[in-house]
């Protein structure tokens, strides 16, 4: 490794483990204004500072600020600034660019540092001044979090200076104030210290909410790489408490033992867990697949996405003498057709309904000889149903609604749009508005279905795809897709051959065998959440295709193009305050042809 390398895996180790307080530069800032808005016109009338490091003072800056305003009565009582004393003063335009080199490279801090930085930025923009990129510390936000009733009846400045037995009261004029919150700030630390916050990065994500227990836990992050990847939190007996992935491991991890992890559930995970594993990935994309099917196949209590993929449901055309529209949790191998997955039964028998409402074919589930003989049943009798049951069609008059009906379902849903669109402007006439909703819920459902499976059929239908995209460092990643299912993902490696790099990955991949059928449904090689994932990386920019086995291709009058016109007509309609009119229906627009 050369002397450079070494010095930045030093150095990269060093960051993470956190910047020491002890080694840091701070300069604690105080103003003094004519009030509290420099929006509103509010002017600075003295800045007050104080820099500091290891408990030493380093230097201090004062200076009165001319406002080139009046100041208030009020204000020149509470501060003891008056008009004649800043009238000598410089002005705003000499005092801040003083102080910003004063400050250079140093972490600001102040109490209700909101307001101070506040201003600091407010003229600093008016003189088209870059800010600098300062770490702020607020040492009334940290009191907040540390100091209790019992301590203080409050976290104002002069109220902490005496919990920490300050050497300067707090009398409302910039440097005594900046005095006592360095009192104040060093006071913060040393009983923070105690709770093993030693770091400028633990200081600024330190909560009470987050328990001591948790906090000791941060070693649990140290043995992984700054790679991407998935991370598995674990008990003791090795059960999997959650998984989950991230660009960067080590990271991610650590953040869940600080105040960035604010959902009270993932503190209860920290409290069981005891090792976090990481399984390092080539890809992001490569990642939140594994994510996916370890969270399947261990099914994490602390996952709340993803953890039954097989709870999924799909409306099935089936293959029978007298075809009919079912309900099925699996795609089986039977040259059925299959539109979904559906996340929930109830988005299922919302598109189930919409395609009754369209195509009279029989809802019930008797099974039907070629010539049955049956009596009708209600909805026969009230036209919903073509009744093959008791002879009143002819197969050929029903064969030819079902190929309409399996046209919709995989190529052009056309016919149960336009009939939907014209029942609901029916109703809408009417003013049966809650009818008309329950039926642009339904063709929302269908056309959500509809497009969801053309896209994942092409996908699955595709034997192999492979493509590559340069990352934002530079280098190619590279994605094998068989059926659907990510078989293998890998990164080019600086001063490789890529055809050589690309052909030994598609020679190593995962196998994907699939049965003999013609029909295999929508996702026969994996979970829909996989497919869709890789949907997404293949279809997003600078995605380049280097082979494609097969044809990978959507019907040109499919749903993808009502989908978008419904969801634009949807987002408008749920921007407005409803009308009780047919606006508010999201009434389906008809494409172009």
């Amino acid at each position: 490794m050369s002397t450079t390398t070494a010095r930045w895996e030093s150095q990269r180790t060093f960051d993470e483990l956190g910047r020491p307080l002890r080694d840091l530069t701070f300069v604690v800032v105080d103003l003094e204004t004519t009030g509290g808005s420099a929006a509103d016109g509010s002017m600075i009338t003295e800045i007050g500072a104080v820099k500091v490091r290891g408990g030493e003072v380093l230097g201090e800056f004062q200076t009165l600020v001319n406002p080139q305003t009046q100041i208030p009565p009020f204000i020149a009582v509470l501060t003891g600034i008056s008009n004649a004393m800043v009238a000598d003063a410089p002005p705003i335009e000499s005092a801040l660019p003083a102080f910003l080199e004063f400050a250079a490279g140093s972490v600001l801090v102040a109490h209700n540092a909101p307001f101070d930085v506040g201003f600091l930025k407010h003229f600093a923009h008016e003189q088209g001044r870059p800010w600098p990129n300062f770490e702020v510390v607020d040492t009334a936000k940290v009191a907040r979090r540390v100091i209790t009733r019992d301590d203080a009846p409050n976290c104002k400045l002069s109220s902490l200076a005496r919990v920490f037995r300050s050497g300067t009261t707090p009398n409302h004029r910039a440097l005594s104030d900046a005095r006592a919150t360095v009192d104040v700030l060093h006071g913060l630390m040393e009983r923070l210290g105690g709770l093993g916050v030693h770091t400028l990065e633990e200081l600024q994500t330190f909560s009470a909410k987050v328990s001591t227990a948790q906090r000791r836990k941060r070693h649990l992050a140290e043995g992984l790489p700054h790679s991407p990847g998935v991370y598995l939190f674990c008990d003791d007996s090795r059960r999997v408490l959650y998984v989950g992935t991230s660009r960067d491991l080590r990271t991610r991890v650590r953040t869940y033992f600080t105040a960035s992890e604010t959902r009270s559930r993932m503190g209860e995970m920290v409290g069981l867990a005891t090792t976090v594993e990481g399984i390092v990935c080539s890809t992001p994309l490569e990642a939140q697949v594994r994510e996916l099917r370890l969270i399947a196949e261990h099914k994490p209590r602390y996952n709340r996405r993803s953890r039954f993929p097989e709870r999924m449901h799909f409306v099935k055309l089936t293959r029978e003498p007298w075809p009919r529209l079912s309900l099925v949790t699996k795609v089986l191998a039977d040259d059925a057709d299959y539109l979904g997955p559906f996340s929930s039964r109830k988005a299922a028998e919302k598109c189930l309904a919409a395609l009754h409402d369209t195509f009279p074919v029989r809802q019930c589930s008797d099974r039907f000889g070629k010539v049955p003989s049956r009596s009708p049943c209600v909805l026969a009798e009230l036209g919903r149903c073509l009744a093959p049951c008791d002879g009143s069609v002819d197969h050929t008059t029903y064969a030819s609604v079902v190929r309409l009906l399996q046209d919709t379902l995989v190529r052009r849903p056309d016919e149960v749009v336009e009939a939907i669109n014209q029942r609901m402007e029916a109703l809408a006439g009417d003013e049966r508005f809650e009818e008309a909703g329950v039926h642009r819920d339904r063709l929302a459902a269908f056309v959500r279905a509809a497009a969801r499976t053309q896209r994942l059929s092409a996908l699955s239908r595709c034997p192999e795809i492979v493509a590559t995209r340069r990352e934002d460092d530079g280098r190619w990643s590279v994605h094998v897709v068989r059926h659907g299912r990510l078989a293998a993902a890998g990164v080019i490696p600086p001063g490789a051959d890529a055809h050589q790099y690309v052909h030994e990955l598609r020679l190593s991949a995962e196998t994907v065998d699939l049965p003999l059928s013609p029909a295999l449904g929508p996702v026969p090689a994996a979970t829909a959440e996989e497919s869709e994932k890789v949907l997404r990386w293949l279809e997003s920019d600078g995605v380049r295709l280097v082979d494609v086995v097969g044809e990978w291709a959507c019907p040109v009058a499919g749903a993808g193009r009502h989908l978008a016109v419904h969801d634009a007509v949807e987002h408008s309609r749920r921007s407005l305050v409803p009308f009780r009119d047919r606006r508010d229906l999201g009434t389906v627009a008809q494409p172009a042809r």
